[in-house]
């Protein structure tokens, strides 16, 4: 009695976890709820940006005398009407761990794969908010400051009315991936610590703050720290907190891996 030889297929193996596998889809659950991540920041945007138009318009109707209407134009390049939606985007950056992160440990989803999966998010987001901002930018410039003079994208931290729009887009995008590490970074601290992560971080946030404050007032050295800022300018800034963006997605991660989501 012969046997035939019958060529068997090997056994599917499954994926290692922490493969790398996840991180795309865990960057698209950030952006599930289309209206919290697209609608309403747009609807923040628009709303700011009617009301300031109607402001215009009143500053065009009220101020007669063209010296005195030339100044009040000229100190809308220090406007910060834009600053909202900035805001927003430190919440969106903290909601990505308080709320996606004891979901995505739930669909067993390493805390490696979650936060490369939420960093290609902000990303994106920077990215496609930052594009948002810059079109906005041009409409704004072409337009003569939507007709009325106004400034709202074309202010001097977004490099003025003289730049162009990759550097803008650059300052924008470059912003929004700041707020959104930012506050996911502060999240993280919260899921590690809870309340007393969260009142030593504030005091110690402050302490910093007011220390360093104190000192640049007791050594006389605002004017050089004017100077700075003026030497610098909107993308220098911008370029220097790349590295405080670097610096909180580091220390983002190196929390997340000892976190542990609790009701």
């Amino acid at each position: 009695m012969s046997t035939v030889d019958t060529p068997t297929r090997p056994a599917p193996t499954a994926e290692p976890a922490g493969s790398g596998s996840r991180i795309v889809p865990i960057a698209r659950l950030h952006v599930v709820n289309r209206v919290q991540i697209f609608l309403v920041p747009a609807m923040i945007l628009l709303f700011i940006l009617l009301v300031n138009i109607v402001i215009w318009w009143l500053i065009a109707r009220s101020v007669t005398d063209p010296v005195d209407r030339a100044d009040a134009l000229d100190g809308l390049q220090w406007s910060g009407a834009s600053f909202y939606v900035f805001v927003y985007a430190v919440v969106i950056g903290a909601q990505a761990v308080g709320f996606v992160f004891p979901y995505a440990l739930g669909m067993s989803v390493t805390r490696r794969d979650f936060w490369l999966g939420s960093a290609l998010a902000f990303v994106g987001l920077a990215a496609l908010y930052g594009a948002f901002m810059t079109v906005f930018a041009v409409i704004e410039q072409v337009t003569g400051g939507w007709g009325l003079g106004g400034r709202m994208f074309t202010v001097l931290y977004f490099g003025g009315e003289d730049a162009s729009w990759y550097q803008r887009f650059g300052l924008f995008f470059a912003a929004f991936l700041f707020c959104f590490f930012v506050g996911a970074v502060v999240a993280t601290i919260y899921q590690r610590w809870r309340v007393n992560g969260m009142l030593v971080f504030f005091a110690a946030l402050t302490l910093l703050l007011l220390g360093s404050a104190a000192l640049i007032t007791l050594t006389e050295s605002w004017p050089a720290v004017g100077s700075w800022f003026a030497a610098t300018g909107a993308g220098g800034v911008v370029a220097w907190s790349l590295l405080v963006t670097a610096v909180s997605a580091v220390v983002g991660f190196l929390l997340i891996r000892r976190s542990t989501p609790r009701g």
